[in-house]
């Protein structure tokens, strides 16, 4: 995984379930990556952008 990521909160995360995510929009490696914002050094996933798009537009 890119260590340049940029990492932010979702706003939809209050004080006791936080999730992170970090879109990757290079070519070659596109992805939306998702980890728990209490362990960044923890496991994240990652998912295709049509993916994490279809997901955000059925939160709203």
């Amino acid at each position: 995984m890119n260590d340049t990521l940029q990492w932010f909160k979702s706003s939809y995360s209050d004080s006791g379930n936080c999730v992170e995510v970090a879109l990757d929009r290079r070519p070659e490696g596109a992805a939306a990556h998702l980890r728990d914002s209490e362990v960044q050094d923890g496991p994240t996933f990652a998912v295709e952008p049509s993916s994490w798009s279809a997901f955000v537009a059925r939160q709203h």
